[in-house]
């Protein structure tokens, strides 16, 4: 009976289990007559609808026998990219070496170093043709490194396919063959050109629509603009500097160009009113969608999708204190030292110890939370400050059994704290005498000021 039952079971494996992905309607955003459905790519194996092409361009190189087992990969990647060629590549016995741009999530980075993908990261302000520019890097790398193949997937034909022999043929049949119009974003225009080249043969009218990060060169492309010199933007994935050489507009009706501060806010609000944790760049065809939607006459039914999972980003735009350093969130406006505290004692955000705390406690926390020194806290007010200096001070004949000794033998009590009404000068002058600034208000601790937050906080007096 076992081995009978053992005989029927086929296993599969983790890249069998890329596509197919649901169709879900959300209703949290003002659509007017229309309906919007969001194709859950996030529920790829690898989290992403790159899942798809990462799959396909390498079996595609393998048929082609361009790439044996132990060759090395090579790709370009904002990220989403380089994740599905690692599920692929781990599967099926590939090195994989990944030129990221310094833009990218931590998450999405700590993810394929965990997979054993080499990731070099080069600069994400420069454009084509510079040394650094990710996609020169990665082409070069791969004209140097012996056995090795560049994937390309700005200009590789598996790429498109993938969309137009799964996504597209998934999202027609899970629409019973209603869909009207279906709202995307172009990194390598792969997703556009599957979609169009699908569509235009079983659904000539479908209207696809171009969201794109403000500061990409895209949406003036598809108006017929001169294309101007490109901006930046944080959004991850989509959005260029040129056009790439797969964008097919044969099919594009609109195009949009959605802030960060937009794509940003419409992906928490998905979070908060349907439980749906998306990336960023869903956030910005979202927001595209719901545009559109908005403004037609008659009901339509748009699709767009979550392209990735948002548990890339929670150290970015799911992160308020991230969001208000980049002045995506905003607080009232005081014209005095409050205006540069975000992290506030009484809504407890402010990284503490105690003085019964141990050095190793106080170690502890600077490691987890990236900071080099502490406010030692006591009965609502601060009476100390304890710093890697003092921990190190105290540790340097070799005994690590001192880190078990309490904070209040080691710290510096000499405490230097401002009033919200002093004068800014006050806080430059503590920075830069390598203190935390102390802020009270009405005599009580009221919360910090380091030197990132004054920097965060003439940044975004400059927007």
């Amino acid at each position: 009976m076992k081995e009978n039952i053992t005989k029927q079971f086929k296993a599969k494996r983790t890249i069998d289990l890329i596509g197919h992905t649901p169709l879900v309607e959300v209703k949290c955003f003002d659509v007017g007559f229309c309906r919007l459905f969001l194709k859950l790519e996030c529920q790829n194996p690898g989290g992403s609808i790159k899942d798809r092409i990462g799959l396909s361009m390498v079996e595609q190189a393998e048929k082609e026998g361009k790439i044996q087992p132990g060759d090395t990969l090579i790709e370009a990647t904002a990220g989403n990219t380089g994740l599905g060629l690692a599920l692929a590549a781990i599967t099926k016995g590939y090195k994989l070496i990944l030129v990221i741009p310094d833009k990218m999530s931590t998450e999405k980075i700590n993810h394929l170093k965990a997979m054993g993908v080499e990731t070099i990261i080069t600069r994400s302000d420069v454009e084509k043709g510079h040394p650094e520019y990710y996609q020169d890097y990665a082409q070069r790398l791969a004209r140097e490194i012996p056995h090795s193949f560049f994937i390309n997937q700005f200009n590789n034909p598996a790429n498109p396919l993938a969309h137009e022999l799964s996504t597209a043929p998934e999202i027609w049949e899970q629409t019973e063959h209603k869909v009207d119009a279906i709202a995307v974003g172009v990194g390598s225009a792969g997703t556009l050109k599957g979609l169009t080249d699908h569509f235009k043969k079983v659904k000539p009218d479908l209207e696809i629509i171009l969201g794109d990060p403000e500061g990409s060169v895209l949406v003036d492309y598809v108006n017929g603009r001169n294309l101007p010199q490109a901006g930046s933007w944080l959004v991850e994935g989509i959005g260029e500097d040129f056009v790439p050489d797969q964008f097919n507009m044969t099919l594009v009706k609109k195009a949009y160009s959605i802030s960060d501060a937009e794509s940003f806010a419409t992906a928490r609000t998905l979070l908060r009113k349907e439980g749906i944790l998306a990336g960023s760049s869903s956030g910005t065809i979202i927001s595209a969608a719901v545009k559109y939607a908005r403004e037609q006459k008659q009901p339509k039914n748009i699709v767009t999708f979550v392209c990735d999972s948002g548990n890339k980003y929670l150290t970015k735009m799911y992160n308020d204190f991230w969001m208000i350093d980049q002045g995506f969130i905003k607080g009232t406006e005081n014209n005095n030292l409050e205006d540069l505290v975000t992290r506030k004692y009484s809504e407890h955000t402010v990284i503490a110890v105690k003085p019964t705390d141990t050095l190793l406690n106080a170690h502890s926390k600077m490691k987890m939370y990236e900071v080099s020194q502490l406010p030692v806290v006591e009965e609502n007010e601060v009476i100390g400050i304890i710093d890697e200096w003092d921990i190190l001070t105290a540790v340097e004949n070799g005994d690590e059994t001192i880190l078990r000794k309490p904070i209040s033998d080691y710290m510096s009590i000499g405490v230097i704290s401002v009033s919200i009404d002093d004068d800014l000068s006050q806080v430059v002058s503590i920075l830069k005498r390598g203190y935390l600034v102390i802020v009270k208000k009405d005599g009580r601790f009221y919360g910090l000021i380091t030197k990132m937050d004054y920097l965060n906080y003439l940044r975004r007096k400059l927007k």
